[in-house]
């Protein structure tokens, strides 16, 4: 990324070098300019976001480091006795980034044709010298923002979060996040922070959390400081530690939060939680749904087990699923034949990280499944199921 970086501001800079005035301060400003503007599509590619007052920043940024702290810290290297003015400066440049303005504007993945077409654009206007081109290359990028408004489909995405959960339900009005996975692996944290990005999405309506173990909710926080978050709904049951200390942090950010609810609406789709009753134990309590998409019947277990499975199957009446997300990923305390049998899924998938301690999934669980394609974030990386014109695609990221 660096390389990219490199290569394309210091072209950026060649190319338009005759546009550079004699005025220092005017110069900062074209070269900051010029910078953002052959940078953007590396930008969007990795980060799906970009700062729009990053070349005003830059303006401020660039000439404390380079022509105060960059001299400081050479000269620092032989006389040691400078040190304390180094780390005043450097104390004033984190000063000042804490506080410099951010718009940040989300823009969702593109295929590679998008850049193509921006930096013909950029290099047309390099050739005419119209500003027709500048122009052009602003309203081409903002009308990314309206892509995502134009997509009438409903997602549901498993998300590759290892040894976690973590599952995405949207369209163009509501969007739903059912688990956030741990954070155990910094990696797998920002990779599930840079793929809502990539959905153009800014807000997330519902964080739906199945219960309180870290590998269900272990990034909640990570994610409600990256994102608007409208309601988060808890499961039945006391709460714990970990929801404790989340809690803390939605009433610090005046977040709403449920717990223990039967029925959500969203959008034109009733999700119904399967309480049964209250366990003595957190992966029992956990929040089961069932919801039925554009007609298509979705099921999410958490980590449920055997004893919540016989209630459920006891006091609802729930068969053929189409889309089973797996209880307790895989383990042989979950995904009781008869359970398995009666409800019928025609497609299943298990959440589980490649190699992991515990088994999963147990080979009788699989065996249980042998009548349901079986999809698993181990070999198939992030999964999704796409509902366009009342027909279910699917698609994971090793295909």
């Amino acid at each position: 990324m660096g390389f990219l970086y490199s290569v394309s501001v210091s072209l950026g800079l060649i190319l338009f070098n005759k546009y550079m005035k004699k005025n220092y301060f005017v110069n900062m400003f074209l070269t900051s300019f010029i910078a953002f503007l052959f940078s953007l599509p590396i930008t969007l590619y990795y980060n799906y976001e970009v700062n729009l007052m990053q070349i005003i920043n830059n303006v401020i940024i660039v000439p404390l480091v380079s022509v105060i702290i960059y001299p400081l810290t050479i000269l620092t290297f032989v006389f040691r006795f400078l040190e304390p003015v180094l780390n005043m400066f450097i104390g004033i440049l984190k000063f000042i980034s804490n506080h410099l303005i951010m718009i940040n504007i989300i823009v969702p993945k593109v295929k590679l044709i998008f850049y193509f077409v921006y930096y013909v654009f950029l290099f047309m206007f390099l050739k005419t010298n119209r500003k027709m081109f500048i122009l052009l290359i602003f309203i081409y990028t903002m009308c990314l923002k309206v892509k995502p408004l134009l997509d009438f489909n409903t997602y549901v995405y498993f998300l590759d979060v290892g040894q976690g959960d973590s599952s995405l339900i949207y369209n163009n009005r509501e969007v739903m996040l059912i688990d956030t996975g741990g954070k155990d692996n910094i990696k797998v944290s920002d990779n599930t922070i840079k793929f809502l990005k990539s959905t153009g999405k800014s807000k997330i309506n519902y964080l739906v959390l199945t219960h309180g173990d870290f590998d269900h909710m272990g990034d909640a926080i990570n994610v409600i400081e990256n994102f608007k978050v409208d309601k988060v709904i808890f499961n039945c049951g006391k709460f714990n530690d970990l929801e404790k200390e989340l809690i803390k942090v939605l009433d610090k950010k005046n977040i709403k939060y449920y717990s223990c609810i039967k029925k959500l609406n969203i959008d034109n789709s009733k999700l119904h939680f399967l309480q049964t009753k209250e366990y003595d134990n957190e992966n029992d309590n956990s929040n089961v749904i069932y919801t039925k998409l554009d007609g298509y019947k979705f099921m999410f277990m958490g980590d449920a087990g055997v004893d919540k499975e016989k209630d459920i199957l006891d006091k609802y009446n729930i068969s053929d699923i189409d889309v089973l997300k797996v209880g307790h990923h895989g383990s042989k305390t979950s995904s009781d034949k008869n359970f398995i049998d009666e409800i019928d899924p025609k497609y299943s998938v298990i959440s589980v990280d490649k190699n992991n301690r515990y088994g999963h999934p147990n080979k009788e669980v699989l065996n249980d499944l042998k009548q349901s394609k079986v999809y698993r974030t181990d070999q198939d990386g992030i999964i999704m199921f796409k509902i366009k014109n009342d027909k279910l695609k699917i698609k994971t990221s090793s295909s």
